[in-house]
């Protein structure tokens, strides 16, 4: 009979494919984290072309900041449908159409909200947002155009 204390000496020997594993799944963690700090840190097309906007419109740069201040970014995107029309969309409807009171128009909109101009998608209400503001946030929307690729 042997005796248990030596028994604890010996362990038997663990396998080599579990160290490969633990190191590959460290990798691909880190390969991961480095991918998501990329995306994080890159500046987007979209921020780009509203970049442009500004230094060729200097004067929008207020709208600018008053339209990502308020909640126009989660139903909006610059070029990017999500819930409600992109903001290249609506500048290329209303400027195709060449509506003098295209600014105006919008702007009811933004403060009056809408629903059955984009199809079944509903623009609330924004009466908190002044009537000067809403023309400024509608000229900055009139003002978007397509992100260069």
């Amino acid at each position: 009979m042997t005796n248990p204390i030596d028994d604890e000496e010996n362990y038997p020997p663990k396998p080599r494919w579990i160290a490969w594993l633990i190191g590959l799944v460290m990798l691909a963690s880190a390969l991961g984290v480095a991918n998501i700090g990329w995306r994080i840190m890159r500046v987007s097309s979209a921020e780009q072309a509203a970049d442009h906007i500004v230094s060729i419109k200097p004067e929008l740069a207020a709208a600018r900041k008053l339209v990502e201040g308020s909640d126009c970014m989660r139903c909006h995107g610059w070029d990017r449908t999500y819930v409600g029309p992109s903001f290249v969309d609506i500048s290329l409807k209303y400027n195709l159409r060449r509506d003098t009171d295209a600014f105006q128009y919008l702007a009811g909109k933004i403060r009056s909200g809408s629903v059955g101009v984009w199809g079944n998608v509903i623009m609330p209400r924004h009466p908190q947002i002044s009537e000067a503001d809403a023309q400024q946030m509608a000229r900055w929307v009139m003002a978007a155009e397509p992100a260069s690729k």
